[in-house]
C-alpha cells in the first residue's frame, strides 16, 4: 500500500517544543499527528516495534547484533502496553500514527492499534536520533528538517546489518545537512548519546552507502541544504521495519517514521559524559 504522507507537524501551537511529554501523548491520543522532531524538547523519543512472543528472542538478537541502528532502551512483557519510560502512557494510542505489518507487508496507518493489539505482543523501545538533536542544536549546529518544518529524510542503504535468527534486512539511516565547520561538534555531541544512535555511521558520499539520490528519500522529506552543507548519516531506528519487510513475520507493529513515542526520560541521562 502506498505510504501515509509525512506530513509536517502543524499543531496550531508554536509552542510544542515546550509541551510536556505528557501533553505531547495527551494530544497524540486524542488523533494529532506529524513528525515529532522538537516536540517536548528535552524528552526522550522512540522508535518503537511490537512483534509476537514467538519473533521476540529474534528481534532481541537482532538489537544486540545491530545496536547502533537498534539501541534497545525498554523491553516490555508480552501483552503489556505500559512502559517504565512513561508513567500512565499507553503504546497503544499514545503515538501520533502506527503502521501494521502482514507478512512482511504494510497494511494499514492507523493512528491508534487498538484495534489490532494482540496479547502476545512483545514491544520494543528503541533509541531514536531525534534524542540527541538538542545536543546539535545547543553546539550550533543548524537541524536543517526542524527549521524547515519537514520529517527527517531516511533511506535504505546497501549496508546489511547482521542476522539474527528469522530476522535480516538492511541498515536504515537518517540524514541531516551539516555545514563544514560544525561537522566536529555534530559528530562529537551524537557520539556522547551512545543510547540513541550514537556518532555518524558514514559523512560525504551518499554512494557509499548505496544511496542514489538525496532527494529522494525511503521515507520523510527531503530537505534543503546549503551548498557547502555535508551530508552526514546516523543509523536509524526505522531498520527494524526494513527488516519486517525482508524477513516477513505474519504480523507485527510499529510506529510510523519520525512520528515517535514521546517519554518522560530526560535526553541528559543518556549522555555519557
Amino acid at each position: 500500500m502506498t505510504r501515509t504522507e509525512d506530513r509536517p507537524v502543524t499543531l496550531a501551537d508554536e509552542h510544542a517544543h515546550a509541551w510536556s511529554a505528557k501533553t505531547a501523548r495527551t494530544r497524540f491520543r486524542a488523533g494529532l499527528t506529524g513528525p515529532t522532531a522538537g516536540v517536548a524538547a528535552g524528552h526522550t523519543q522512540v522508535n518503537l516495534v511490537s512483534v509476537p512472543a514467538d519473533w521476540a528472542y529474534d528481534m532481541l538478537l537482532f538489537c544486540q547484533r545491530n545496536p547502533k541502528p537498534c539501541p534497545v532502551l525498554d523491553v516490555t512483557d508480552a501483552g503489556s502496553w505500559t512502559t517504565v519510560l512513561a508513567d500512565g502512557a499507553d503504546l497503544r494510542t499514545d503515538l501520533p500514527r502506527y503502521r501494521v505489518w502482514r507478512d512482511g507487508e504494510l497494511v494499514d496507518e492507523p493512528t491508534d492499534v487498538l484495534g489490532h493489539w494482540r496479547d502476545d505482543l512483545v514491544t520494543f523501545l528503541l533509541g531514536c536520533s531525534f534524542t540527541f538533536e538538542w545536543a546539535l542544536a545547543s553546539a550550533g549546529v543548524p537541524i536543517r528538517h526542524v527549521e524547515q518544518g519537514r520529517n527527517v529524510p531516511m533511506y535504505v542503504t546497501g549496508r546489511q546489518c547482521r542476522p539474527a535468527g528469522r530476522l535480516n534486512g538492511p541498515m536504515v539511516v537518517s540524514m541531516r545537512p551539516v555545514p563544514p565547520r560544525q561537522l566536529a561538534a555534530a559528530i562529537r555531541e551524537s557520539s556522547l548519546l551512545p543510547a540513541v544512535h550514537g556518532g555518524p555511521v558514514h559523512c560525504g558520499d551518499p554512494s557509499a552507502l548505496g544511496i542514489d539520490d538525496l532527494s529522494r528519500p525511503d521515507f520523510g522529506d527531503a530537505v534543503d541544504a546549503e551548498p557547502d552543507d555535508i551530508p552526514v548519516f546516523w543509523a536509524c531506528g526505522v531498520t527494524p521495519q526494513a527488516a519486517l519487510a525482508a524477513s516477513r513475520p505474519p504480523f507485527a507493529l510499529t510506529h510510523a517514521p519520525g512520528q515517535m513515542f514521546v517519554t518522560d526520560a530526560r535526553d541528559e541521562q543518556y549522555r555519557v559524559a
